[in-house]
């Protein structure tokens, strides 16, 4: 009997899922991506593919592969997929974070969704390639990345600054957070595809005072100087901008809704999408989040100075005008370090692919409707763009209608549905076949 990419696809994410990768974003206790991707070179190795493994620092691995395709003056397609995860306490799972565990028609654990499910489609349709000798129209080209969870900084980043020739005449590029389904009704299930991300800035704030003995009155006092930044900041709410792509998928999902956009309220509709009202209700707005503090060295000691860490994600044209707007909230005496700063990217809803998407799609679910929208985080796609590259988010899922999709992303009991995951490989391989 032969064996096809839809029947061993849940194996491998399973294989995968097994695999601990977590990246803390410290490299003392970061697990390293190292053991997946000798799994992925073994797996690419038995079926006869070259690939590339390049360790960025120990035990952070990365591969790249690429697959000579029938027609080598298109422009290549690169399909790359993280192999790290986000950590996870065992003890708030209702299944252990790393044992593939399968049950209830989901397969189990951290990085189900983001990213294994993924990695192992891919690894499955180019197995299934090489055992029938199947030929792709144009390159296609795999990465397999380190570091995406942590500012990607010895993964893609690396990659790009390291071994950008890998990636030489690749044109368009998919990766993670798209292609999963939205169900409207019986018959119409919206897709997202990702066009669109917000920059990442992450700031440090500090503020400065007079040190002194906590017994006595202080009118200049760091902490409480810092506190109040940060309060501002943490319930200050951006105005609403809708860029082209969130004007676009709210219009889409207003039509399939039967609902009136208001384009000076969108959030009336994004209150209306459930599962994902999170998700698109990031993307109408610029966003600062405080996340950490530092302070002092000694309870009764006033500190010289206090800092604080604040996750920043901008709309895309919005960067320099967010810093304006952030200055204005925490005034002249705070100052801002720029920790990690990567830029938004945006490509337009259009051309070849994305109408092989659609396509692809269709044929596995008649009624799927491909719509673009803006993802609030950030992946590698933003290293990949810097090459020209026009990256997209298409990791295809048709998902259960009552599934909290979103809230699975860095969540507990991490899970993926296994008749999704065949559904994503069927989708994958005709995508890449008429691509």
């Amino acid at each position: 009997m032969t064996t096809t990419a839809a029947d061993e696809v849940t194996g491998i994410c399973r294989d995968l899922l097994r695999i601990d990768t977590t990246n803390t974003g410290d490299p003392r206790t970061t697990a390293g991506e190292r053991v997946a991707a000798e799994y992925v070179a073994a797996q690419l190795a038995e079926v006869g593919l070259d690939f590339e493994l390049h360790e960025s620092a120990p035990k952070r691995a990365n591969l790249v592969a690429r697959i000579p395709g029938a027609d080598r003056t298109r422009g290549a397609l690169l399909v790359h997929g993280h192999l790290d995860v986000v950590p996870a306490d065992a003890s708030e799972w209702s299944v252990p974070p790393f044992a593939g565990a399968e049950k209830d028609g989901y397969l189990w654990g951290r990085g189900a969704i983001d990213m294994k499910d993924f990695d192992a489609m891919m690894l499955a349709v180019v197995r299934d390639w090489q055992r029938t000798g199947y030929v792709p129209p144009r390159d296609i080209v795999l990465a397999f990345t380190a570091d995406e969870e942590a500012g990607m900084e010895y993964g893609s980043q690396w990659l790009v600054r390291e071994h950008r020739d890998l990636f030489e005449g690749c044109t368009e590029a998919i990766g993670e957070v798209g292609g999963y389904s939205y169900t409207v009704n019986d018959n119409l299930r919206l897709y997202l595809v990702q066009t669109a991300e917000k920059g990442l800035d992450w700031l440090r704030l500090h503020a400065t005072g007079r040190p002194g003995h906590g017994s006595f009155i202080h009118d200049d006092n760091a902490v409480t100087a810092l506190a109040e930044a940060v309060a501002a900041v943490g319930r200050h709410r951006f105005p609403v901008v809708l860029t082209p792509t969130v004007r676009t998928f709210l219009q889409e999902v207003g039509d399939a809704l039967g609902i009136d956009l208001d384009p000076d309220d969108p959030e009336i509709a994004v209150a209306k999408l459930g599962p994902i009202a999170n998700l698109i209700g990031a993307t109408i707005r610029n966003t600062a989040n405080p996340t950490r503090l530092e302070a002092g060295y000694k309870d009764n000691v006033i500190p010289g100075k206090a800092s604080a860490t604040v996750d920043c994600r901008t709309l895309p044209g919005q960067a320099e005008s967010f810093l304006a707007e952030l200055r204005e909230i925490i005034g002249p005496d705070i100052e801002i370090e720029h920790m990690h700063r990567q830029p938004a990217v945006e490509t337009e809803f259009g051309g070849p692919l994305v109408d092989a998407m659609g396509a692809a799609l269709r044929a596995e679910d008649p009624g799927a409707r491909t719509v673009p929208y803006l993802m609030s985080g950030g992946t590698d796609a933003k290293a990949f763009a810097t090459l020209g590259i026009r990256c997209f988010g298409f990791a295809p899922l048709r998902l259960p209608a009552d599934l909290n999709f979103a809230a699975l992303f860095h969540g507990i009991d991490e899970r993926v549905p296994v008749e999704g995951l065949k559904f994503g490989v069927r989708v994958l391989d005709r995508l890449l076949r008429n691509s």
